[in-house]
Formats: C-alpha cells, sequence, structure tokens
C-alpha cells in the first residue's frame, strides 16, 4: 500500500532516524537506470551526512555516462561485496526480486528499508516509503531531503536532479508537474547543472550505441493495426556493435513515438530468456498489469518483464499475443 507525498517526508526523516548507529547498504536495482543510480546515491549521501556508515551496492556496474555521480560514496557490485552486518534498504525496486537473488542472499534475504514509486511495488520490506504517484523514487527522495532538511548538498542535489530528468524523459511525460518542476529548480538552486546531466546522460553516445540502434529499427514490426510496436535485439545484436546492455536504453522510445502507436515493446534475448520494455501513453492501458502477465512490473506508462526460459523463435508470437489481448481487453472497456 502506498502513502502520500506529504507522508512521506516524515517517513524519510523517521527511517533516517531509524539508522541510527547501525551500518547500512543502499540497494538498487539490477540493470541500473538514472532513478536507480540517482537515488542509490542520493540516500546514501543524505545518510552519510547524518553520520551514519553507507554505501552503495549493485548486482551490476554503474553504467559509464553516470560514474561520474558516485564520486564521494563507496559504490560496490555485488560480487565486491562481501557481507560486513549491514542492513539493506531498497530505493527504485518494484519488488524485492529486481535485486537479484544473489546479492540479496547476502542480507538473509531481508530488508530494512524500501522506498519506491512503481505502482506494482507491494511493500515488501520492515519499513516502506512508497508514492506510487510519485514521477522518480528521485522525487520522493528530493520532496523528503528538501522538506524535512535532511542533507542535500550539490552532489546530492545533482543525483536527485539524474533521476528526475531520466525517469519523466527529460521532463516530457505526464508525470513532470508544476511540483516536478518546482523541486527541480530547487535542486539546480543546490548545485544540479541539466546541461551538464543532458550531456552526460543524452548527447554522450558511442558508435556501438548508433549501430545497435540502427539493427533495433531494423526489426520494427507493426500489430493490430499499428497501435502496438514491437522491436527486438539479440546477444548477437551486441555482439556485432561491440556494446552491452546498457546501450539499449532509451530505444523502446523509437516506437513510443510513432503516430498511432499505443504500446510500445522491446524484446531482448538473454542467455537465460527473454526481457522486454514497455511504454505507452495512454493510463487506461494499466501497462503494469500488462507486465504483470508476462512475469514483470513497472509503472502505469513504463514497465518490464522477464520470460524466463523463453526464446524469440518459440515464443515470440506468444508475448505479443498476450500484450495484443490486454490491448484489446483494455480499450474494450
Amino acid at each position: 500500500m502506498g502513502i502520500s507525498m506529504q507522508a512521506a517526508g516524515p517517513a524519510l526523516q523517521g527511517l533516517v532516524q531509524g539508522l541510527q548507529g547501525q551500518k547500512v547498504a543502499v540497494l538498487g536495482h539490477m540493470r541500473p537506470d538514472g532513478d536507480c543510480i540517482g537515488s542509490q546515491v542520493a540516500l546514501c549521501r543524505i545518510l552519510l551526512a547524518a553520520g551514519i556508515d553507507a554505501l552503495c551496492v549493485n548486482r551490476d556496474r554503474v553504467p559509464p555516462n553516470m560514474v561520474s555521480y558516485t564520486q564521494g560514496v563507496t559504490f560496490l557490485t555485488g560480487d565486491q561485496y562481501v557481507p560486513d552486518g549491514r542492513v539493506a534498504v531498497a530505493v527504485d525496486c518494484a519488488d524485492a526480486s529486481r535485486i537479484g537473488p544473489d546479492l540479496l542472499d547476502k542480507f538473509g534475504g531481508k530488508l530494512w528499508g524500501n522506498i519506491d514509486h512503481h505502482a506494482s511495488n507491494p511493500g515488501y520490506a520492515q519499513h516502506n516509503i512508497v508514492v506510487k504517484t510519485a514521477a522518480a523514487t528521485c522525487h520522493v527522495l528530493a520532496y523528503g531531503a528538501l522538506r524535512q532538511h535532511l542533507g542535500c548538498d550539490a552532489a546530492t542535489a545533482k543525483a536527485l536532479h539524474l533521476g528526475i530528468v531520466t525517469d519523466t524523459g527529460r521532463f516530457s511525460y505526464a508525470s513532470a508537474t508544476a511540483e516536478v518542476f518546482a523541486l527541480a529548480a530547487e535542486l539546480i538552486e543546490r548545485g544540479a547543472n541539466p546541461a551538464e546531466t543532458n550531456f552526460l546522460v543524452f548527447e554522450h553516445e558511442s558508435r556501438g550505441k548508433l549501430e545497435l540502434t540502427k539493427r533495433f529499427l531494423n526489426t520494427i514490426q507493426f500489430h493490430e493495426g499499428g497501435k502496438i510496436c514491437s522491436g527486438e535485439l539479440t546477444q548477437a545484436d551486441y555482439a556485432a556493435t561491440g556494446t552491452t546492455k546498457e546501450d539499449k536504453e532509451g530505444l523502446v522510445e523509437f516506437p513510443r513515438s510513432v503516430e498511432g502507436v499505443e504500446i510500445a515493446v522491446l524484446m531482448e534475448e538473454g542467455r537465460d530468456g527473454v526481457r522486454g520494455s514497455l511504454r505507452g501513453r495512454d493510463p487506461r492501458l494499466r501497462l503494469d498489469l500488462l507486465a504483470g502477465k508476462l512475469n514483470g512490473g513497472g509503472h502505469v506508462l513504463a514497465a518490464g518483464f522477464n520470460m524466463l526460459g523463453c526464446t524469440l523463435a518459440k515464443d515470440r508470437a506468444r508475448i505479443l499475443g498476450i500484450v495484443a489481448d490486454h490491448y484489446r481487453e483494455h480499450t474494450a472497456r
């Protein structure tokens, strides 16, 4: 069950107070994006400013274009982290499985805290701060830090701004409300640099990323009279372009941007199955519920799924069939 943004401020202050005297590991989801990295770093810095021994751990490495945001904090991969008696607080994780089983096992499968904004978050930790109407987890943290006068120096402001910028699509989604813009302005006053963020995150791509984009666009297919648009990536695409899974970030926005498309689907075949991203424009389509039918979760307009043991050759039609059935069901209402 979620809480209001107004309640999140005192809740965050209470969480910081409850962690006094403990060692803390701030965890984020696998294959981290801007909101994940921003919220991990920001919460870690808030805790450090309160005199709490804190560090960040993620199963995967920090994306190269976001490394500069981690300066001043210890940020380890799951393989690097050796259990040392820390309690775990998860940020930006719709459910505990998004942390990764091996990393979660290092904390005995127990989570002390959970700060998030995903509509599908069930409240899986001992202490939960989940604002399902928030634009980003960094939105929740920024509101709490600024309104409760918690530590928010220039580096923290930059991390919070990073998460808000990326999860609102550079302030282009419906979640970019007047309140979000006002918080962003406060973060800029404290040291966030929009031009720097835009360059590092959105205008600093490799030639390989461009080649990967070309391969993805060559797979584009339309379904349901153009209402659904899908594209694919495989391990061979990454190998041929010298890229990694981090480089697929943002590709699903290409089919989403096409006139008439209501659900955009990116399917990525990996060694253990097919993962995917879903994007939409109409909240009535409830992409979080669609993702749930595909072993995933997320937001109303942006979600992801993970079909273990599947391949594109064997399961492409079934996955797209589930998407199409969901679209028909929700447009018929």
